[in-house]
C-alpha cells in the first residue's frame, strides 16, 4: 500500500490496480492494433490486384477487338480482283504445260 496520505487507501489502491492493468492490457492491446492494421493492408492488396486484373482483361479485349476490326477491314475486292487478273492471264495455261511436261518425263 501508499504512503498514509489524506485519501482513503482503498481508493489508492483502486487506482493503482487499474493503472497496473492498462500498463499489462498495453501490449496486447498493440498487437491487436498491429494485426488489424495488417489484416487491413492485406484486403487493401487484394482489392488492387483483382482491380489490376479486371484492367488487364479489359485491356486484352480491346486489343482483341482490334485486332478483329483490323482483319474484317482487309479489302476483299483486292483479292477478287488479283485472282481475276490471273485466270485470265497465261499462268494457268502455262503452269499446266509445266505439269504436263513433267509428267512426261517420269
Amino acid at each position: 500500500m501508499a504512503i498514509p496520505t489524506a485519501v482513503n487507501g482503498q481508493i489508492t489502491d483502486a487506482v493503482t490496480q487499474a493503472n497496473v492493468k492498462v500498463v499489462g492490457d498495453a501490449p496486447a492491446m498493440a498487437m491487436g492494433a498491429i494485426y488489424q492494421s495488417l489484416a487491413h493492408s492485406t484486403g487493401i492488396l487484394y482489392e488492387n490486384a483483382v482491380s489490376a486484373q479486371q484492367q488487364i482483361g479489359i485491356c486484352a479485349q480491346a486489343a482483341t477487338n482490334q485486332g478483329v476490326i483490323q482483319i474484317y477491314s482487309i479489302d476483299t475486292m483486292a483479292g477478287a480482283v488479283s485472282t481475276a487478273k490471273i485466270g485470265q492471264s497465261d499462268v494457268p495455261q502455262t503452269m499446266l504445260s509445266l505439269l504436263t511436261a513433267l509428267k512426261a518425263t517420269q
